[in-house]
């Protein structure tokens, strides 16, 4: 058996200039890629999150789920809401979790909890995702178990919400029926005498 061998036509020096050129270029994309691939476990989390279905991404960053959509108007920095919740860390961790409904003015929590409570109705339940900067970022409670720069991950359901002069005027009206329920002699609030 015999081999014939099959000469070879030469390749013109510009097509090996463009194939030189080509590899070059993949190369220098191949090393930006990397480059702009996120290393911390919370960025690398939240970016393979964005693309899960029927999450959605505001352009703060909040990534949200609707479980249960709700009716009515959307809470605004101005009102207090009654919510049931519960926190975790992307291992699943629990960090908090409200034993009952539990009523906060929606100015007054983490930024990414406070815009997502605006977008929720009452009766909806949502999963949030916070990355650190809409959380606790580096300013976590001192002895807690969230770390710094944590990604979070919350299931909030909006039971109400009203305005939280509303709220406070029904806190003070309860105090009052309390304190004139409140039998003979016993202990009440400091007089000042």
């Amino acid at each position: 058996m015999s081999i014939t061998a099959v000469p070879l036509k030469p390749v013109k020096r510009s097509i090996l200039v463009y194939l030189w050129v080509g590899i070059a270029v993949a190369l220098v994309a191949a090393v930006a890629l990397a480059f702009q691939t996120p290393t911390d476990p919370a960025t690398a989390f939240l970016a393979h999150n964005a693309r899960a279905k029927a999450v959605v991404t505001t352009p703060s960053g909040l990534q949200y789920q609707v479980l249960t959509p709700g009716t009515g108007p959307n809470p605004t920095d101005a009102d207090e809401v009654l919510i049931t919740y519960e926190g975790r860390l992307l291992d699943g961790t629990v960090f908090d979790k409200s034993a009952q409904p539990t009523p906060l003015e929606v100015g007054g929590v983490v930024p990414g909890f406070s815009e997502a409570l605006k977008l929720m109705n009452k009766g909806g339940k949502y999963r949030i995702w916070l990355k650190p900067s809409l959380g606790y970022g580096d300013h976590v409670p001192p002895g807690g178990p969230i770390p710094p720069n944590a990604a979070l991950v919350f299931d909030v359901e909006l039971l109400d919400s009203m305005p939280i002069l509303k709220y406070k005027q029904m806190q003070q009206q309860m105090m009052q029926q309390q304190q004139g329920m409140m039998p003979p002699g016993s202990a009440g609030p400091p007089t000042g005498r």
